[in-house]
């Protein structure tokens, strides 16, 4: 099992530095023409084929893994913070605090938050600059993905307040801000890390679906999302070298799976 994980591991790092590496890997940039080639199969020139367009579909791709895997992390990271903020002070103030934070998270957790995205990402204009889709989608993937790992972290708050070496240092007139600098946080950080890894590819998945309804990272940039949208209009006689994106996905979801949650939860 664990030459799998390690495999898995591997694997997504590939993956990522291919992406990083697109505008030396990439035969084309993701925005060129080829309007002769429209819609061609794959051969030297075009590794992939072209789409409807015709743009290089392996260029592309890599421009498109580029940006889902470095900005899910980034939206991740942003979710984890804002979860721990709220878990952490909602577990260690207890009280009305307490209530008021729990309310409020119980309230984005009662709507399952990737349908509250779609109405969110709804309202907004819709013509909108590539550069600014981009961050508005991953920004309200990190605005409204914290409820569930604030309450995570809430639990685990409350069950650290309670061992002996919490009580002992209280005892000892241990300053509540040293005490959670000092012996809470860092008996945190796992938790809080496990959460970060496990969010990642959660927002991997629900940009993609934002963006095959249209709702996401604006043409031309490339994301799965849109990459994935643009299957939409496969038929019967499309080459299955037009499912790369969608093959792709699945590749890292499975590698996410084997590798993120059993070794960032036994931190």
């Amino acid at each position: 099992m664990k030459s799998l994980r390690r495999t898995a591991l591997v694997l997504l790092a590939a993956i990522y530095l291919a992406g990083l590496s697109a505008a030396w890997l990439a035969p084309a940039g993701y925005a060129n023409q080829f309007r002769e080639s429209a819609g061609a199969p794959p051969s030297r020139a075009f590794l992939l084929g072209t789409d409807d367009l015709g743009r290089d579909s392996f260029s592309r791709l890599l421009y498109g893994s580029r940006l889902s895997l470095t900005l899910a992390p980034a939206a991740a990271l942003l979710a984890t913070l804002i979860a721990a903020l709220v878990g952490i002070t909602a577990g260690y103030a207890g009280g009305w605090i307490e209530i008021c934070l729990m309310r409020v998270t119980d309230l984005f957790l009662s709507i399952p938050w990737l349908f509250l995205l779609l109405i969110v990402r709804a309202f907004l204009p819709l013509n909108v600059r590539p550069l600014e889709s981009v961050a508005i989608t991953f920004c309200l993937l990190g605005l409204l993905g914290w409820a569930g790992p604030a309450r995570v972290l809430r639990s685990a708050t409350h069950e650290l307040k309670t061992e002996d070496y919490m009580v002992q240092a209280r005892a000892r007139g241990c300053r509540p801000l040293r005490l959670m600098l000092k012996h809470l946080l860092p008996n945190l950080e796992p938790i809080a890390a496990a959460q970060f890894w496990i969010s990642v590819p959660i927002f991997i998945l629900s940009e993609a679906n934002l963006g095959f309804l249209g709702l996401g990272v604006a043409e031309p940039l490339p994301s799965w999302g849109n990459l994935l949208g643009g299957l939409q209009s496969m038929d019967a006689q499309s080459g299955p070298w037009r499912l790369a994106p969608l093959a792709l996905l699945i590749v890292v979801m499975t590698c996410f799976h084997l590798v993120v949650p059993e070794e960032n939860l036994s931190k």
